[in-house]
């Protein structure tokens, strides 16, 4: 398939986006998740550090930890590959490697429930994607995305049943999580749905629905912006229609390979110090699947805070003692969070000047 036609001077709309942006993802804005994140940590450690608690580190298998490492690594290249398969090669692998690294990094300074999906277009768009298409590309990584967790939760519930939830909990809160369990998995489903028609059945409801909600009164002067987004979602998705077999196959098999590695992290960091069974691996990746589900409804930045506070919940059982928990969550937060901050702070500056100041 023929790559992505150079991209147009953006409209003044999409200028402030893009200012937008920049403004969220400003090295600072590190400060505040690092911080109520640590200081959870540090909670964790002050309540339940007791004088030889950190004795089993000396016996972790470090072959576990490698593995941790290589799982990290396989997925980050999984979401390389991904990212420039689904926008049909128009990115050069340097350029799906800065949309990555800066699509993470928006996922560690946002919100959980917006994520670094709300800042895809803009990202794509300065890599030379037109926004018709970015907001297409985006689409299909978000509705890949919440397919994986509408398939794979019927599996974990059948590994897990009723240890898919924590145990030693009051039973309003176990109701209570498996209320929203529910909710979000009737939600998830419903939003798959409507991504699929968006894309793939009738393009052009969405177009007409995107101009009328721009007719309103508040709304109007991105009227003409909106049914230009409107109309090249509609030549995408066209496009994507006839994309062939082997561009689905292989935007599919790389999600399932990305979200099941993302997963299984947590299980390879608690084999390092502790005896794994596989079937106690695999429910652990079930019960990551819930755990999850409280990250999504969190309001702080990339869930900081929440994340800490919740791991001992889900997890705490299978590290024996608090303390080995608390280091646990430390590490844990340390390869799939803060790594990610600190890269995307070294990396953000040269991205900006290749993408915005006409670097190369």
């Amino acid at each position: 398939m023929p790559p992505a036609s150079p991209t147009p001077p953006p409209a003044p709309d999409v200028v402030a986006a893009e200012s937008d942006l920049l403004r969220q993802l400003r090295p600072s804005r590190i400060v505040l998740p690092a911080l109520i994140g640590l200081s959870v940590v540090g909670f964790l450690f002050w309540r339940s550090y007791k004088p030889g608690d950190l004795v089993p580190l000396l016996d972790a298998k470090w072959q576990w930890l490698v593995i941790t490492l290589l799982v990290l690594w396989a997925r980050d290249l999984g979401y390389i590959y991904r990212i420039r398969y689904i926008a049909e090669r128009a990115l050069s692998w340097r350029q799906a490697f800065g949309v990555i690294v800066v699509w993470e990094f928006a996922s560690c300074v946002l919100p959980s429930a917006a994520g670094g999906t709300a800042a895809a277009p803009v990202i794509l768009t300065r890599e030379g994607i037109p926004l018709g298409k970015a907001i297409a590309y985006t689409i299909v990584t978000a509705f890949l995305d919440n397919l994986y967790y509408v398939l794979m939760v019927p599996l974990v519930v059948w590994l897990a049943g009723a240890g898919l939830y924590p145990q030693g909990l009051q039973s309003a809160f176990v109701q209570t999580l498996r209320a929203i369990f529910i909710f979000s998995y009737v939600a998830v489903s419903a939003y798959s749905a409507l991504l699929l028609y968006a894309l793939f059945i009738n393009p052009r409801s969405v177009r007409r629905l995107l101009v009328r909600l721009a007719s309103t009164r508040l709304l109007r002067r991105f009227r003409r912006l909106a049914y230009r987004q409107g109309q090249e979602m509609v030549l995408a998705s066209v496009h994507l229609r006839d994309a062939g077999a082997a561009y689905w196959w292989r935007a599919s098999l790389s999600t399932v390979f990305v979200w099941t590695a993302r997963y299984a992290v947590i299980g390879c960091l608690i084999a390092a110090f502790t005896p794994m069974t596989p079937g106690m691996f695999l429910f652990i990746f079930a019960r990551n699947i819930t755990y999850k589900v409280v990250l999504l409804l969190a309001i702080t930045p990339g869930g900081a805070g929440i994340a800490e506070g919740a791991f001992p919940t889900f997890f705490g059982r299978f590290m024996g003692t608090a303390t080995m928990t608390s280091f646990l969550v430390l590490l844990y937060r340390i390869v799939t969070y803060y790594f990610y901050l600190a890269l995307g702070v070294a990396y953000l500056p040269s991205w900006v000047t290749r993408t915005f100041r006409g670097g190369k």
